[in-house]
């Protein structure tokens, strides 16, 4: 199907009346028990993965009419990374959901006490626009493989992905997976509807309104939103390669990725040196002209682009103080926005709010403390990259700031780490997913205590309570321990 053919697709609105038969059916499947064999959730995800390899083609098309992706980056941020995060889970599933016994006090003894992992119920995705394909099927990976039906909800702004979407995972995911497209009304529908998780990914302000609707039916959320995510650099570090790695970060997918880096801090001398290195990786990467390079996109729609230009040309203004270090021009008829490097001041229009877009702030600071005090002034970030090879400087980034990650030397690459939690903090969002955490995400970790009627050893704490059993009690429920001072 080629990217015409999707986004001519039509959207047919859903009614509140169809969205909440959506739901119960969701849910109707849910209570049938098919959902937690290991089996059933396994097929599950086998059966994305094959439509993620037999639709490959149509999906890179979307991405491509959407935002202007590289098949190369489509598959690297989207369709691949979704395959490594199902072959990982395949891979580990039956461990993670094996039952966890933990110890039992001596008071309660004979008695087993175990942990197992339960399926929520129905989840609700709401997916962003950045990533269309990845962040809306990288939740439902986990939501599947924890064993729940899911309703998901693609962004209406990335039309052709959506469609795409919608065309394909009723034939790979029937009842799993149920899409719902739509834009505004449709999201509002849906979160009047009572789900057992909801997984929101975009804004802080829509995040609020997500956590508020959930409120109603005490609903828990998982919200990764974003902000603006720091970068620290010294006099230490390889200035070509971390100019490259930085450069590779920030405009990926023309800037709006929401751990992008953000602004970079530095001292006059670091950022001197790093300002220099800067053009030459954007051109490095993208060429003399990156607005004839295949491998640059471009903003989603004309509202992100005339934002992010208005912010550029409010700090460009001469009485600003800003000074333009490479890009900077800009064309509104394709939403081009060249790689733009820019020196502000903290006071600046860039620093004001989260860029989403290939404007690169450099901001000086006096050192690595004044970084750290600026960061901690702000909302904690979803993400800090420290370029530095001093190990004090790393220390004190990693005990005195908070963020949802920490990367030393390398911008946005821990999303590809299975193992790591991917989340924020604060402003930047609360819970994490990927891998295992996914699972503790869409799962209830349920306690059961067995205990046999064979040896009734509770008689030593039954009343009436004389003084034996008060010696009893005194001796086995939170004795008495001596502490050497010091």
């Amino acid at each position: 199907m080629s990217a015409q053919n999707l986004d001519t697709l039509a959207q047919t609105s859903m009614t509140p009346n169809a969205i909440e038969t959506t739901v119960g059916q969701a849910r109707q499947l849910f209570t049938t028990g098919v959902t937690k064999p290991l089996a059933w959730r396994r097929q599950q995800l086998t059966a994305m993965n094959q439509m993620l390899i037999d639709h490959k083609d149509d999906f890179t098309a979307a991405l491509a009419a959407d935002l202007g992706k590289h098949p190369a980056e489509a598959w690297l941020t989207e369709i691949g990374f979704l395959a490594a995060e199902i072959a990982h889970t395949l891979k580990h599933l039956q461990d993670w959901l094996k039952p966890r016994k933990t110890s039992v006090p001596l008071a309660l003894q004979p008695a087993t006490a175990t942990t197992v992992l339960e399926p929520l119920g129905v989840v609700l995705v709401i997916a962003p626009w950045n990533y269309p394909i990845q962040l809306l099927l990288g939740p439902v990976i986990g939501a599947l493989a924890a064993g729940n039906t899911v309703v998901a909800k693609p962004s209406e702004m990335a039309p052709a992905s959506s469609a795409a979407l919608a065309r394909w995972i009723p034939e790979y995911l029937a009842g799993a997976v149920t899409i719902v497209e739509g834009g505004v009304p449709e999201t509002t529908n849906l979160l009047d509807q009572r789900f057992d998780h909801i997984f929101y990914t975009g804004n802080g302000r829509v995040g609020r309104i997500v956590m508020s609707a959930a409120a109603k039916n005490l609903t828990p959320v998982t919200l990764e939103l974003g902000g603006k995510s720091p970068v620290y650099i010294d006099d230490s570090v390889d200035m070509i390669t971390a100019a490259r790695r930085i450069v590779w970060g920030k405009f990926m997918n023309a800037g709006q990725t929401c751990v992008a880096p953000d602004y970079v801090l530095g001292t006059d001398s670091a950022l001197a040196k790093l300002a220099k290195e800067l053009p030459e990786a954007i051109e490095e990467l993208y060429g003399a002209d990156p607005s004839h390079s295949l491998a640059y996109g471009r903003m989603i729609n004309d509202a992100a682009f005339s934002r992010v230009a208005g912010l550029l040309a409010i700090d460009l203004l001469e009485e600003s103080g800003s000074a333009l270090v490479a890009g900077g021009s800009t064309d509104a008829a394709t939403r081009y926005i060249a790689p733009t490097v820019v020196h502000v001041d903290a006071e600046s229009a860039l620093m004001k709010e989260e860029i989403f877009g290939p404007v690169l702030p450099l901001v000086s600071v006096e050192s690595a403390q004044a970084a750290i005090e600026f960061i901690n002034q702000r909302e904690k970030p979803l993400s800090l990259y420290v370029f530095s090879e001093d190990g004090g400087v790393r220390d004190a980034f990693t005990l005195q700031t908070s963020s949802g990650a920490l990367n030393f030397g390398v911008p946005v690459a821990h999303l590809s780490v299975p193992g790591l939690p991917f989340g924020g903090v604060g402003e930047s969002g609360m819970g994490s997913y990927h891998g295992q955490h996914s699972i503790y995400t869409f799962s209830h970790q349920k306690a059961i205590l067995e205990k046999p009627l064979s040896l009734d050893t509770l008689g030593l704490i039954y009343p009436p309570f004389g003084a034996v059993k008060k010696q009893i009690i005194k001796r086995f429920v939170a004795p008495a321990r001596k502490f050497r001072k010091g």
